[in-house]
């Protein structure tokens, strides 16, 4: 982007005499569209892979939303086949009698269990399945727990 010098007069006369160039007072805009468009595109093609987590049928309830943390909240995941994952990024499941060690020692390296653990139980879940997660949880000292659910028309 810059601005091209316009010349007066037919180019003739003497050589080494300086001639008044004016500026030109035009901006071409088109290499700024490009560039806004391709970026456009990128932002389109990664904003469906940011959803980050194990993909869940949750459930739908009406409540208000919690507020939202300065750090990345703990996350349990229970599928409709009741496997157990811990974090958001996580993809290999882990055991029922695995997830009160692994809790412990995610509050000990995070600094203690007074931050909130954040349920999330698909909708075809087993209720006996998921209650013993919640158990498992509480073992571990962690005494705030959420239970995740999709903002919807539910109960």
């Amino acid at each position: 982007m810059g601005a091209s010098i316009k010349r007066e007069g037919n180019g003739g006369g003497r050589r080494g005499r300086r001639k008044a160039h004016a500026p030109m007072s035009e901006i071409n805009v088109t290499p700024f569209v490009d560039v806004m468009l391709v970026l456009l595109i990128i932002f389109m093609v990664t904003a469906p892979l940011l959803a980050t987590g194990v993909p869940l049928d949750l459930p739908q309830a009406r409540a208000k939303q919690l507020e939202t943390q300065n750090k990345e909240p703990l996350v349990v995941s229970i599928s409709k086949d009741n496997k157990i994952f811990l974090g958001q990024e996580e993809k290999t499941p882990t055991s029922l009698d695995d997830l009160a060690v692994k809790l412990k020692a995610v509050a000990a390296a995070r600094g203690g269990t007074e931050e909130p653990v954040f349920v999330r139980g698909a909708t075809l879940s087993e209720y006996g399945f998921v209650t013993k997660v919640l158990a498992r949880i509480s073992e571990a000292g962690f005494r705030k727990l959420s239970l995740v659910t999709e903002a919807g028309a539910g109960g």
